[in-house]
């Protein structure tokens, strides 16, 4: 918490990172909309793709800032929501869905995610728990990958 007199916006997300104008241009972009540690996974691993990723942090998920999180897909046409939860059932995955229907006219490529593996629990050793949830090795992995296309 910045101050004492910081408030947190309810339903308005904020670009943490913004790609270059030529590489959007280009269609060499990719957008990551997350939150949570999502959103420090997600710079650490676009640091191997300077200037091609732009990340939102959603802040807040109900509300959910829709038209930043539209505006932003529209601008890339590629999408990769990073979550610290199990994907299957997930938020992120009705997200994904969400931006599949509104934005589908706009996409060059298949909205991706990437969350935790889906196991009842997180282990209870360091080994386990980094072998569960998503960082930003993983992460950067996947930014490739969507990039790829």
């Amino acid at each position: 918490e910045p101050d004492e007199e910081y408030v947190l916006p309810f339903g308005k997300g904020r670009v943490v990172q913004n790609a270059d104008v030529s590489n959007v241009s280009k269609g060499d972009s990719i957008c990551v909309i997350t939150y949570g540690m999502g959103v420090y996974w997600s710079k650490n691993a676009a640091k191997n793709f300077e200037g091609k990723v732009e990340i939102i942090d959603l802040r807040t998920l109900v509300p959910l800032d829709e038209e930043l999180v539209f505006e932003t897909v529209k601008k890339h046409g590629k999408v990769l929501v990073v979550t610290e939860e199990p994907i299957t059932n997930s938020f992120a995955q009705a997200l994904c869905g969400r931006i599949q229907q509104s934005c589908f006219e706009y996409l060059d490529a298949p909205v991706m995610m990437i969350g935790a593996r889906d196991l009842p629990a997180i282990g209870l050793s360091s080994v386990l728990e980094s072998a569960m949830l998503p960082n930003a090795e993983k992460v950067g992995a996947k930014m490739e990958e969507l990039l790829g296309y």
